[in-house]
């Protein structure tokens, strides 16, 4: 689990790319209550507190959207976080899977999904979904879009979509200013499986 006061798993040994910003008290405070620590991708970013206050009200306008079953967005944001290599957003994905009640015997499996019998053809195909929008360039196809389109209905789509895109600017940065797990899926009763030994983006440049 996450150490509290320091934000940070005992067995941590990264090195952040940009040190911790000390957060106000009051924020630190609801992000312990909220998380049992501090997410340390904020305390980076906190070096430009206005960076910061607007990603995490966007953030949090994000996680509002109720077009898209959360299931499958749950699915999306962390088949995002494993091809992307964000080791911090499978973590806390995971963990928030757990606490929103969703399938964690199907949510543990989301790192190896394409080699898993668990899932539904409608959640592979989010997740199929999810990799090609994040691949380097798109590989999204009119006939993937088309058969989504058709079962999740014109809103759904759209913030599907548009949340796949959110979460590829958060698994990014992250990435880029080093920020890895903190443990916070150690509590979750299901181990998360590990991700395909192939990490990074895909490319087809």
């Amino acid at each position: 689990m996450p150490n509290s006061s320091t934000g940070t798993s005992k067995e941590d040994t990264v090195v952040l790319r940009l040190p911790k910003a000390e957060l106000p008290a009051e924020l630190e405070e609801n992000m312990i209550k909220q998380l049992g620590a501090v997410p340390e991708n904020v305390e980076v970013v906190w070096h430009s507190p206005k960076v910061a206050q607007d990603n995490l009200e966007f953030g949090g306008r994000v996680g509002a959207w109720d077009a898209a079953d959360a299931s499958l967005k749950s699915f999306a944001h962390m088949a995002v976080a494993a091809l992307v290599g964000c080791s911090w957003c499978l973590d806390v994905g995971y963990f928030q899977a757990q606490n929103e009640n969703l399938d964690l015997a199907k949510a543990s499996q989301v790192p190896r999904w394409r080699e898993s019998e668990v899932f539904t053809p409608l959640e592979r195909d989010v997740m199929e979904y999810a990799e090609a929008m994040t691949n380097t360039p798109l590989t999204v196809t009119d006939e993937l879009y088309a058969s989504l389109l058709d079962r999740l209905g014109p809103a759904a789509m759209v913030e599907l979509t548009a949340y796949i895109a959110y979460v590829n600017l958060a698994t990014r940065a992250n990435v880029a200013n080093g920020v890895e797990s903190q443990g916070f899926s150690d509590a979750c009763e299901i181990p998360l499986a590990a991700r395909p030994e192939k990490s990074g983006v895909a490319s087809t440049a």
